[in-house]
Parts: structure tokens; C-alpha cells; sequence
């Protein structure tokens, strides 16, 4: 059974280490990190998973970013521990940030990733809006938050600085 809750300053370290777990060295390399740097996430949607004895399951991170003169949030990076793989615990990390993100007004989600999987929360292929290189378009997503949120934005995604 995992409880999740607001990621806190001291979990940081954890949380990088479950993410140096579950993704490829190098991956603060990735362009998606770019739109990161010197931004601070969005800490009402940096989000943690904890089992019973306090150890960290999964974390999931937002951050500002822009879309031409739109605003928009860039989902990631989720992670979960591969011990704690196949439970449901990420798409549980998505559903409830998504639902916060709804709550705090946000409009829409962005992310770089697999459309099969996020499909079932809504995610869906976006046309014209373009990340970084060597960012593949067929695998930038996004979600709308408010019916039509994603009508008319496209451009480059930049940091929101």
C-alpha cells in the first residue's frame, strides 16, 4: 500500500536516485531537460509515493513552460521503482496531478512520451507544437485540462523563465 503526498526539500536526493534508477545515464542530457534548467517545478504537482516502512515507491515532477504565448505544463519526469512496477502506482501519481493540476486552474499538459500508454489519461498526439531537438514530434502529447484548451497553440516549446 503506498500513501501519496507533496514532495518535500528533504526528499530530493531520494527522488534523484529513483530517477537515476529508472532512467538511462545521461538523462539530464535529454532536450526536455533543458526546458528545466534554473526553473523551479511547480511544487503543488511534485508529488511522492511512499509504502508503509517510508520507502519511496515513485515520484512525479511539473514544470512551467511556454508554447508561443500560451502557458502549458510539462509533465515529468514520473518514475517508479522497479520493485514497485505493474501496481498501478504511476498511473495513480498521473490521475492524482492531473486532478491537482484541474484544481490550480492550469489549462492544458505536455509531455514527451509513449502515446499507447498515456492514452488512457487522455493524452493525445499534438500537431505543431514543437520540443527541443532531437525531440521525436510523434511522441509529443498533451492533454487538455478545459475543452479546447489545445485549439490554436502551437510553436516551440521554451522555458518559462
Amino acid at each position: 500500500m503506498f500513501t501519496l503526498s507533496q514532495e518535500k526539500p528533504d526528499d530530493w536526493w531520494e527522488i534523484e536516485a529513483l530517477y537515476d534508477l529508472s532512467f538511462a545515464p545521461g538523462r539530464t542530457l535529454l532536450s526536455s531537460y533543458r526546458l528545466r534548467d534554473d526553473v523551479p517545478p511547480v511544487a503543488e504537482l511534485c508529488r511522492i509515493a511512499r509504502d508503509e516502512n517510508g520507502i519511496l515507491g515513485g515520484a512525479i515532477r511539473y514544470w512551467p513552460v511556454r508554447i508561443g504565448g500560451w502557458q502549458a505544463l510539462l509533465l515529468g519526469p514520473v518514475a517508479v521503482h522497479p520493485t514497485a512496477q505493474g501496481e498501478g502506482l504511476g498511473a495513480a501519481l498521473i490521475r492524482d496531478t492531473v486532478e491537482r493540476a484541474r484544481a490550480l486552474e492550469w489549462t492544458r499538459i505536455l509531455l514527451v512520451g509513449d502515446e499507447p500508454y498515456y492514452r488512457r489519461f487522455g493524452f493525445r498526439k499534438l500537431e505543431g507544437v514543437v520540443m527541443p531537438p532531437p525531440t521525436n514530434p510523434e511522441r509529443v502529447l498533451g492533454l487538455e485540462l478545459r475543452p479546447g484548451a489545445w485549439e490554436g497553440v502551437t510553436g516551440e516549446v521554451t522555458r518559462n523563465a
